[in-house]
């Protein structure tokens, strides 16, 4: 047993009755709500590791829910929407969310989403240098390895890479990015994006064309890929 506790807030007992075996067989403390209310109680009593967080509860609206959570805890949150369009994908990440599911979704997918949400929260804030595959990096030194080979960024390729590895394994926004780099004038520069983003996979990926480590969420923003060495 890992002794993690994951909330699941659902209003449908099927979901919960689904979920529930899925994550006990993974060694997860399972707790439930069935309404946004007793989902905030829960969160606040219990403290949970993660919590799964549905759009379509019956008394409070599940971005209401994310945005009272997000007052006052950091825990990480996947959401579970049927709603699947980008702006509303966009919203979601706006609100504080760590992640999102669309649904129906494969036990799999759910699985390795909790595994990453997880992982990151335990490792990313004390760790000044960052893994994944063949990708090194020194956030103390600044310096970036591949393979053991030291890769030159410029300034702004630093910058780009340095908030996707704070956010590993979750999605950053378009928006986000370009408010962080260039500042709130830039939010709508998508074509400054692609164009570092692309110059970054040229850098960091085996096969630009193909990238594994920095994957696009079409129209939403990049998420970069925690790769076990």
């Amino acid at each position: 047993m890992n002794n993690l506790r994951i909330l699941v807030i659902d209003d449908e007992a099927a979901i919960r009755r689904f979920l529930k075996i899925i994550l006990e067989a993974d060694g997860y403390t399972f707790l439930e709500a069935s309404s946004g209310q007793e989902g905030l109680v829960m969160a606040a009593t219990n403290r949970p590791d993660l919590i799964v967080l549905d759009l379509g509860l019956p008394d409070v609206d599940g971005v209401a829910v994310l945005k009272r959570l997000r007052e006052w805890s950091t825990v990480p949150v996947i959401v579970l929407t049927v709603r699947d369009s980008e702006t509303d994908k966009v919203a979601l990440l706006d609100a504080g969310a760590d992640d999102y599911l669309t649904k129906p979704f494969s036990t799999p997918e759910f699985q390795a989403r909790i595994r990453v949400a997880l992982r990151h929260t335990q490792s990313m804030p004390t760790e000044p240098v960052f893994l994944s595959g063949d990708l090194a990096v020194d956030l103390s030194d600044r310096e970036v390895r591949v393979a053991g080979q030291i890769v030159k960024l410029t300034a702004t390729e630093y910058e780009i890479l340095r908030i996707l590895i704070l956010h590993a394994g979750k999605v950053v926004t378009q928006r986000q990015l370009l408010k962080e780099v260039w500042g709130p004038n830039a939010v709508e520069q998508t074509q400054y994006l692609r164009v570092y983003i692309g110059q970054l996979r040229k850098k960091l990926e085996q096969d630009a064309s193909q990238p594994e480590l920095i994957l696009t969420e079409p129209a939403v923003g990049y998420r970069l890929r925690i790769i076990d060495a």
